[in-house]
């Protein structure tokens, strides 16, 4: 195959990568031992992180004309192409952890969600943690006023079953006297009368 072609083969491979990513981070990770390499793309594979070495000018025609064009002026030196499909934050995330045990690894710049970030913002970036730890700090935080919530309705329930129910017996049984008092209170006085009436 013609070198030419074979550049175009790779250009169109990136391209297609980025038709579904959400963002890509540029790293320099020249000094990386074999072993190092291999355990940092192994925890990228893992959250679904392609990571590849490309050529800069490949990944200046494959990002040419898309949401990704903004990277090219940090297309220098040895680069490293990360791509992130589904968590956007992903790549950088787990770069910047490996970067305590792997200090050569360096950003040189990111797109996130359509977002150009230099260096520093990509550290920033980073250390925001994932949409998984993200919604279940929102989950949590909506289940605490829920639980208090039902712990009051709870307790309004509870009160009114303990000290409500005898104060509303009470009443019934004070009925039932009341109205059987005057049906025994008519009955003599018909009874008197009537003896009265035949003198």
């Amino acid at each position: 195959m013609p070198k030419i072609e074979k550049k175009q083969v790779v250009v169109q491979e990136i391209k297609e990568k980025l038709n579904n990513a959400r963002s890509i981070v540029l790293v320099n990770a020249r000094g990386l031992t074999v072993e190092q390499d291999t355990i940092l793309r192994s925890k990228l594979r893992a959250e679904g992180v392609d990571y590849k070495v490309y050529k800069n000018t490949m990944i200046r025609f494959a990002v040419e004309g898309t949401d990704f064009e903004p990277i090219t002026p940090h297309l220098a030196g040895p680069t490293v192409l990360a791509i992130s499909y589904e968590d956007a934050t992903a790549a950088a995330r787990i770069i910047s952890g490996e970067k305590k045990s792997m200090p050569v690894l360096e950003f040189k710049a990111a797109v996130i969600e359509s977002t150009l970030y230099d260096a520093a913002g990509v550290t920033a970036i980073a250390n925001i943690p994932s949409r998984e730890v993200l919604l279940g700090k929102l989950l949590g935080s909506l289940k605490s006023p829920i639980a208090s919530f039902a712990r009051v309705i709870n307790a309004i329930a509870e009160e009114k079953a303990g000290g409500g129910g005898a104060p509303a017996e009470v009443p019934v049984e004070a009925e039932a006297p009341a109205a059987e008092a005057p049906v025994e209170a008519e009955a003599p006085a018909e009874a008197v009368e009537t003896p009265e009436t035949e003198e």
